[in-house]
């Protein structure tokens, strides 16, 4: 019997994961536990050395005039999906990242020279640790949040409906704020006996930590943080 596995993370990237899951023959059951809702835009920084993304939505999200105004300029994406998106825009100069945000800032640093201005297209949701590191090095960063990221709760019965009524075996865990949304959904009387036996595959330590009330021993983390590491993972513990 194929194995239930859990995708909690926002769409469009639920399907995304839900297929791939499908593909490597496990049984994706999607409950999205966060949306990304579009943030009105600000006025674009008038002079900048280089733009850093290290999220799809931040492209996905931002004014085509935004876009319009970046495609002279390099950008630095902190993985093969955002650099992929950021190309299909029409930006020439990208530099392709290996998926940590706290790399590409310190490799951003060796390239840039003091006191550039680097124009930060990210959440407003967010670790400080990208931005610490490039002021660090003398950089001005400017960040220009174009999305939100706000959990969904679900009432007990579409939750448990959604599962099938199910137990759930695994699921996938991308965020710290997904994280959280899970932790309170699994503490949801009607909903724990789902719960009783599930693995949670985690794509970061960080994001495991925002797991509470989880048994550590229920909780994988994968080597790298981005999904392939993770459906690896999986694979081996299934």
């Amino acid at each position: 019997m194929q194995r239930r596995v859990l995708v909690t993370r926002p769409e469009p990237g639920a399907s995304r994961t839900a297929t791939r899951l499908a593909e490597a023959g496990f049984a994706p059951v999607v409950l999205p536990l966060t949306e990304i809702r579009p943030l009105a835009a600000r006025p674009i920084p008038a002079d900048f050395a280089a733009v850093a993304v290290t999220s799809t939505n931040a492209l996905r999200h931002a004014p085509s005039a935004l876009i319009e105004s970046l495609r002279g300029k390099p950008l630095f994406a902190v993985g093969s999906r955002t650099a992929r998106l950021a190309r299909e825009a029409g930006i020439v100069t990208v530099f392709e990242g290996n998926g940590d945000a706290a790399s590409l800032a310190s490799h951003m640093a060796t390239q840039l020279t003091p006191s550039s201005r680097v124009l930060y297209l990210c959440g407003k949701v967010r670790r400080p640790d990208f931005e610490a590191v490039l002021a660090e090095a003398g950089s001005v960063v400017d960040a220009l949040e174009t999305y939100d990221t706000i959990a969904i709760n679900h009432p007990a019965e579409l939750a448990a409906s959604a599962l099938g009524n199910k137990p759930v075996e695994a699921a996938f865990v991308l965020s710290s704020k997904t994280a959280e949304a899970l932790s309170s959904l699994v503490r949801t009387t009607a909903l724990a006996h789902l719960f009783a036996d599930t693995r949670y595959f985690c794509i970061s330590g960080r994001v495991a930590a925002a797991l509470t009330g989880i048994d550590p021993g229920h909780i994988s983390i994968s080597e790298t943080p981005d999904e392939d590491a993770l459906v690896a993972l999986l694979e081996r513990e299934s």
